[in-house]
């Protein structure tokens, strides 16, 4: 008989080449096969508003979601360092008396006092991070801790939160975004913790690969092209088909800036790659 996943095919094949399917399908069938099209009808409909100037009726969805998530809360909120969540009699009383954690202790130091680097060392075995991970990245200190730690599950709860905020506030995949100069900025913190970690996230290497084919080489250009010198080495394949491919299109079309542009970013991509090589190497050679 007629199985679920079977007539979700044959209903696919019946809406682009009808003549082909003859048999009668029923009329509500759970959906198997996501729109293939979502991602270029948000892109062409977002350059079709800032070409003719008209404020749109709706924003377009990104890369296929259903609806546009609310925009109640402050945006760049989580890149604040947040109070913590200990007892605040406790955190009374470790003002009060200025105690150093030692290792092994319970005692944690709350990451909002944490203002100079001596601080950091002497309470580096007693830190927590922030409940929002966002706070990191305009944390120089924080980020020298991230560095020290080494810790798995640190990078994946900001691999977590920075996919999901670079998928939510892209501006080129949403209808006149009104919070451009705010997404800007986010990708220049991003940018800046890359520099001093001196390696690039996953999560905005991700963001990279899947909204370049929708990029229009004008939005947030500097930001962008700042982030690709950032790419981890990883598959050539794919990066000729992620990268190489979608900035090719946007080279040969563009002006003569937006190529010299292209062109530092890959060089600056490549002196990162072999400077991230030599220190690999070197740490084998020494151990």
């Amino acid at each position: 008989g007629m199985q679920s996943h079977l007539q979700a095919l044959l209903s696919l094949y019946k809406l682009f080449c009808p003549d082909q399917v003859t048999i009668t399908l029923p009329g509500k069938m759970k959906t198997y096969f996501k729109n293939s099209e979502g991602p270029w009808k948000a892109a062409i409909t977002a350059v079709r508003q800032r070409n003719q100037g008209i404020s749109p009726l709706t924003q377009a969805k990104f890369l296929g979601t259903s609806q546009p998530r609310s925009r109640k809360r402050k945006w760049n909120a989580q890149l604040v360092i947040p109070a913590s969540s200990a007892n605040t009699n406790h955190l009374e009383e470790v003002r009060g008396k200025n105690r150093l954690c030692l290792r092994g202790t319970k005692v944690s130091f709350p990451v909002e006092q944490l203002q100079t680097f001596p601080q950091l060392l002497q309470n580096i075995h007693c830190l927590e991070f922030p409940s929002q991970m966002g706070s990191v990245l305009t944390s120089p200190l924080l980020l020298h801790y991230m560095n020290c730690v080494k810790d798995e599950s640190i990078y994946l709860r900001l691999y977590y939160w920075m996919g999901q905020m670079l998928q939510e506030e892209c501006t080129w995949c949403v209808v006149d975004n009104p919070n451009e100069e705010l997404f800007k900025s986010f990708l220049e913190s991003i940018y800046k913790a890359e520099c001093f970690l001196q390696e690039g996230f996953s999560a905005c290497e991700e963001f990279l690969y899947k909204t370049l084919p929708l990029w229009d080489g004008f939005c947030c250009r500097s930001e962008v092209l700042r982030l690709v010198s950032w790419i981890p080495l990883s598959n050539l394949s794919d990066i000729k088909s992620y990268l190489y491919d979608p900035l090719a299109q946007l080279f040969f079309t563009s002006s003569i800036y937006f190529k010299c542009s292209v062109l530092e970013s890959l060089n600056q991509l490549l002196q990162n790659w072999l400077n991230c090589n030599v220190i690999q190497v070197e740490s084998e050679f020494s151990s």
